[in-house]
């Protein structure tokens, strides 16, 4: 199981994504840094090189999602699942207000933790993506 992702099948995974993140929902238009190539569960998990176990993501949500694969609260003895693009319809588990991303269930205030989605950083530049109209808005 390589981490090189095929060109083949890294410009499979963009197209599906529409060249968007499939955490933040960000347009790679928007970025100065290219997108990359998660999987979603890990190689270091067992977790295989194909088109099914993996997503796009924008630098931010890659590198604060890395190996994860789940959460829990201080004291928690319960884990929670990360969102899975493929196994998770993203209205379901979050909602966008005021360019702040919002978990509407345990899997996505979990995520939204982890991948840090409402840095201040990250809630201005979805404010000005969804006045550009450059981000999705509102879901």
């Amino acid at each position: 199981m390589s981490r090189k992702i095929p060109e083949t099948l890294r410009k499979k995974v963009a197209q599906r994504a529409r060249n968007r993140c499939e955490y933040c929902l960000s347009s790679e238009a928007d970025s100065v840094l290219a997108f990359e190539v998660d999987h979603i569960f890990p190689v270091k998990h067992g977790g295989p090189t194909t088109l099914e176990n993996l997503a796009y993501t924008c630098v931010i949500c890659n590198r604060h999602k890395g190996s994860n694969i789940a959460t829990s609260e201080y004291l928690s003895e319960t884990l929670v699942p990360l969102f899975n693009p493929r196994k998770d319809l993203w209205t379901d588990h979050f909602k966008i207000h005021d360019g702040s991303i919002a978990g509407k269930t345990e899997v996505g205030k979990g995520t939204v933790k982890v991948l840090e989605l409402n840095d201040i950083d990250r809630i201005s530049e979805r404010r000005i993506q969804i006045q550009s109209g450059s981000y999705p808005g509102p879901i």
